[in-house]
């Protein structure tokens, strides 16, 4: 695989997409949003006992539409699913969407997570979050936050706060990968009580603290069971159709494996989308080569997420800076 991170190590480092944030601090919840210029393929796999999604049925291979205009994450159980409303709007107000019976229909699948319980106002008298959705859209930029930002704004692990995390790599045929993350799992991302973070073998340039290994010990899982999901998107430049990138999906699961204990559970509803924008040409093995880096990304980005988390008044979990930042 060789190579590294790309100049952002975020997803954007994958040219023509952006991705944009949008929060409500006192619902304690947001949306994030990935989109480009050009409609963009894309394939799924769920791996987790509990998803929440919209329109992922649309991403098999043998489906009639091929390409996406954009896709959602974001907090609010199934209320959040809306914020894909508000994407829709927006996008068809740019003249973007599928053309049918003179017709543009914005194609926008969308997965969420649980925040319903972290102690934010979800006492609304109208959804919210399709105007968190075009916000968002509105928004979508090359350079984005990380950590308590957007999707992962009001995310939480099994003892410390979540977050929006993202990474990236460039692969030496000059193919680029990236990942872009909501963490909110029942599981860890550090190991035990301390600070040590599962992902440490797969970190690139102190991205989540250097610490290195810690003690593979686990702690007792007192969040809640249906009050998680870890929501995810890969991206490459690479041109794979939408049967490639299914595969690049299943293999992106195991960067989940690698940064939260334990993962993929009956409570998650753990998801990866997988995203190409087609501008490069893929011979030999590259899939195995993209396939693997996608992996290795999600997990950096995991650990980015909750490392990169910070504290805010009300918070029923500490994040990890206010516990072990030097």
């Amino acid at each position: 695989m060789s190579a590294g991170p790309g100049p952002r190590n975020m997803i954007t480092d994958v040219a023509g997409l952006r991705v944009g944030n949008a929060q409500d601090t006192a619902l304690r919840s947001g949306v994030t949003v990935l989109c480009a210029d050009q409609p963009f393929c894309t394939g799924v796999h769920v791996m987790g006992g509990a998803p929440g999604t919209r329109e992922t049925e649309a991403l098999a291979p043998d489906r009639l539409v091929q390409e996406v205009d954009a896709l959602v994450l974001s907090g609010g159980s199934a209320f959040g699913l809306d914020a894909a409303s508000g994407v829709m709007e927006g996008l068809r107000a740019m003249g973007r969407g599928f053309a049918v019976g003179g017709l543009r229909v914005p194609i926008v699948p969308a997965a969420i997570l649980f925040d319903l319980a972290n102690g934010g106002a979800k006492d609304w008298a109208h959804n919210p979050y399709a105007e968190l959705g075009r916000n968002a859209l509105n928004g979508a930029a090359p350079d984005f936050a990380l950590g308590s930002a957007g999707a992962g704004y009001g995310a939480t692990t099994a003892r410390l706060k979540g977050g929006l995390g993202s990474a990236s790599w460039v692969l030496d045929c000059g193919i680029c990968v990236g990942a872009l993350v909501a963490v909110n799992p029942v599981g860890c991302v550090t190991m035990g009580q301390g600070p040590h973070f599962w992902a440490a073998p797969f970190e690139q340039d102190a991205e989540f603290g250097a610490l290195g290994m810690g003690r593979a010990e686990e702690v007792p899982l007192t969040k809640l069971a249906r009050e998680a999901t870890t929501i995810a998107i890969v991206a490459t430049d690479a041109a794979l159709d939408q049967a490639q990138l299914t595969r690049i999906a299943v293999a992106a699961h195991d960067g989940i494996a690698r940064a939260i204990v334990p993962s993929h559970t009956l409570f998650d509803g753990d998801l990866v989308f997988a995203v190409s924008t087609g501008t490069k040409p893929v011979a030999g093995a590259a899939l195995l080569d993209i396939g693997h880096a996608a992996a290795t990304c999600l997990t950096r980005a995991i650990a980015r997420g909750v490392y990169l988390a910070d504290s805010h008044t009300g918070d029923l979990l500490p994040s990890w800076q206010s516990l072990y930042a030097r």
